[in-house]
């Protein structure tokens, strides 16, 4: 395609997209819920097709050099279709909140005022590496009565156009229009170009990708975003913490599964536990060959752990998204210069205390600036899945509309609604 056929490409997805949505606004819920259903039955059956278009994108992606992290992100294996399946299925069983009227009141002059739910429209999603992100984006677009103009990266090509394939056909089965979830067929990076600066076809853009991706939507947008730029997110062992809880946790926030945006990249330790504590933790990070950025106190603990990876902290690795086998590690004097340190380094995504003082979990909850604010629980869990969204559009550490991540109300809007007898202002 050149560039004309491509604007002329993308202007035909937004038209198709605009109309769409309009039907799946007034969708009833059962066929909603027909259709997400129909795609969880689709997702298992086709396991075996999917894992072969699967493996011509992780071999081209191994070909051309991708760090592991990256392969990583691109795989389809069978537990990743459960879990998407299992993500429909649950958002198929939630009450569809399309049509909610919320804080209706009566006025001094007769008429009752509220608010209703309603779908944002049309959003255009644009993502790197993994193919899951399709199912689901599609299946909250159903769940939400949006339509959706879907982006996925070149790396994953395959894999989403097989995705897409079944998300249209479940759309068609349940009798909504296949046009409500549209995936870009063309590489080309021009396709982003144009969907970003189509604000009469595309309400919102929601990126999912590197920095320096999301930079660039932000910056050439046309059309609101929602978006986080990176997760630098930290764990921090408060004094009193019960120790081995402590220890599980923390390796949990960091190793069991390096390459997301809710792993956790810093290690916070109070002081008067961190002789205990760092020695335990640290002995397993150098187990799994996890290298430890220590500042001058943190390294002069773990000095002498047999087969640690350990290195001075610079000042740029308290800012560091490392998605990767490497934490910073700091010892602060407590709970104050914890909340300072997060506060200051951290991007705002997701951040952990584990303690057993009730008054400092307090302060943390409401003193951490970041979306996603835990007590006693790893970073790990910050995901719709987990938090019982059924799935994740992305997660969002801007401060309008949506914050954290983003589920089904997260791709609505409110809008006021009056109800009257007649009345007429004086």
């Amino acid at each position: 395609m050149n560039a004309l056929n491509i604007a002329e490409y993308m202007q035909t997805l937004g038209m198709q997209a605009r109309a769409a949505s309009a039907r799946m606004a007034s969708a009833d819920a059962a066929s909603k819920a027909r259709a997400l259903r129909r795609l969880a039955a689709l997702l298992r059956e086709s396991r075996d097709s999917l894992a072969a278009d699967n493996a011509r994108d992780l071999e081209r992606a191994t070909a051309a050099g991708l760090s592991a992290p990256m392969v990583d992100r691109l795989k389809l294996t069978s537990r990743v279709i459960d879990t998407v399946a299992e993500g429909c299925e649950q958002l198929a069983a939630m009450p569809d909140i399309i049509g909610e009227i919320i804080g209706m009141k009566q006025q001094p002059s007769g008429i009752r005022v509220g608010q209703m739910r309603v779908p944002l429209g049309v959003f255009g999603m644009i993502y790197e590496s993994r193919p899951n992100v399709t199912i689901e984006a599609a299946s909250l677009s159903i769940k939400s009565g949006n339509a959706a103009i879907l982006r996925g990266g070149s790396e994953a090509i395959d894999s989403n156009r097989a995705l897409a394939k079944l998300v249209q056909q479940a759309l068609v089965e349940s009798g909504l229009p296949a046009e409500a979830v549209q995936l870009v067929q063309t590489t080309d990076r021009e396709a982003v170009g144009q969907l970003i600066a189509m604000p009469q076809y595309v309400d919102v853009i929601i990126p999912r990708g590197g920095k320096s991706l999301i930079e660039r939507i932000s910056r050439e947008a046309r059309v609101p975003v929602i978006k986080h730029l990176d997760g630098n997110c930290h764990t921090y062992v408060d004094d009193p913490c019960d120790i081995d809880m402590a220890v599980v946790v923390a390796d949990n926030a960091k190793t069991q599964k390096y390459s997301p945006c809710n792993a956790s990249e810093g290690l916070l330790v109070a002081r008067g536990v961190a002789r205990e504590f760092l020695p335990k933790i640290g002995a397993i990070y150098a187990a799994k060959g996890v290298e430890m950025r220590c500042d001058e106190e943190s390294r002069a603990i773990l000095g002498g752990l047999a087969g640690a990876k350990l290195v001075a902290a610079t000042e740029q690795d308290w800012y560091e998204e490392y998605l990767a086998p490497i934490i910073s590690i700091k010892v602060v004097a407590g709970v104050d210069e914890a909340i300072d340190h997060i506060n200051r380094y951290s991007s705002h995504h997701t951040d952990a205390i584990l303690t057993r003082d009730h008054m400092h979990a307090q302060r943390f909850l409401r003193e951490v600036d970041s979306a996603s604010v835990m007590v006693n629980a790893s970073t790990r869990f910050a995901d719709g899945f987990e938090f019982g969204l059924g799935a994740e559009i992305g997660i969002s550490t801007d401060k309008f509309h949506a914050r954290g991540p983003v589920g089904i109300e997260g791709l609505t809007s409110l809008k006021w609604i009056v109800l009257g007898n007649g009345e007429v202002r004086r």
